[in-house]
């Protein structure tokens, strides 16, 4: 399943309007805020696919019945990029566990590159349901890497992976890889540069986020 946020009209989409902007953009605060927003938004929506239960809740005057999810969820992100919309799932998801992935490119001379891994933190992920967010999604390669070394902790009942901007080749690639997954995104954008980077995209999400030249 690949659902897109921009197919429909809503708020969401003056968020990803302002994270591409680049004038906006100067505004490290306001770039990490609208982060946060569109990690809820995602919550939100993602919720909806959750299985549901009956609960009978005692109130100050009575007694109410509530559909509450069953579902365990294990919040996992890419560090750093990842990090703001990481905390709007949390804002959202206040029981959920959290998992960590430090992964970034080390480029080669001839211009290609290959994903290191630096730092892997997870509880258990059997039977749970896990959501990988990561704001760029341009190969598809990161998250490829983050996902088999999060599966090495168990093996997740659902996997939701979101982002808001993706290329075609890497939402491609990640359904060929990951069938079954359901994908979350804001924006599909066409192009790669040689140096497979997202046009337009938005830059690099970061640096914009948290300043500094250290590659996601």
């Amino acid at each position: 399943m690949i659902k897109y946020l921009s197919q429909s009209n809503s708020i969401a989409n003056v968020f990803i309007r302002e994270l591409r902007d680049s004038g906006i953009q100067k505004d490290q605060s306001r770039f990490r805020k609208n982060l946060i927003r569109l990690g809820e938004i995602f919550a939100y929506e993602i919720s909806k696919t959750f299985d549901y239960s009956e609960h009978r809740i005692e109130t100050p005057l009575g007694y109410a019945n509530a559909f509450l999810p069953d579902d365990e969820v294990v919040l996992a992100t890419i560090m750093r990029a990842g990090l703001p919309m990481h905390q709007g799932m949390l804002n959202y998801f206040n029981d959920a566990e959290s998992a960590f992935v430090s992964a970034y490119r080390k480029h080669h001379k001839d211009g290609t590159f290959e994903i290191n891994l630096e730092y892997v933190n997870c509880p258990n992920l059997d039977g749970k349901t896990l959501i990988l967010t990561d704001p760029m999604i341009a190969t598809g390669s990161s998250v490829e890497a983050a996902l088999k070394a999060l599966e090495e902790s168990g093996t997740p009942k659902e996997i939701h992976i979101v982002t808001v901007i993706a290329s075609t080749y890497g939402l491609g690639y990640i359904k060929r890889i990951c069938p079954g997954t359901h994908i979350w995104l804001g924006e599909e954008d066409e192009e790669l540069t040689a140096k497979s980077y997202i046009v337009p995209g938005l830059g690099d999400a970061g640096d914009l986020a948290f300043g500094g030249t250290k590659p996601d």
